[in-house]
């Protein structure tokens, strides 16, 4: 399963919905790109992808600087997984390819 091309992910945050979209390049187990929200686009760290599941991190400003940490599954055109808050516990986060 490629995990490259751009996702379109909801974040089922304390604060509410968030509507991400993440664009991703990956090159022999390394993932690279981009997450936008609001407006603000971030260059993803850390990305990979280990035992069929995408791994990486957004560091964001807005509302507050946090490190999102995600871990993510596909299942064909779907995507669905869990993204770390920091010292704000975790989201579930699904989505698809757009």
């Amino acid at each position: 399963m490629s995990y490259a091309g751009t996702w379109n992910l909801t974040m089922q945050t304390p604060m509410g919905n968030r509507d991400v979209s993440v664009s991703l390049t990956e090159d022999g187990g390394a993932l690279t790109g981009t997450a936008s929200a609001d407006g603000n686009s971030n260059e993803i760290g850390n990305g990979r992808v280990e035992g069929g599941k995408a791994m990486f991190d957004v560091d964001v400003t807005n509302p507050m600087p946090l490190t999102l940490s995600f871990e993510l599954e596909a299942d064909g055109d779907n995507i669905s997984g869990n993204c770390k808050l920091g010292m704000f516990g975790n989201a579930p986060v699904s989505g698809s390819k757009a």
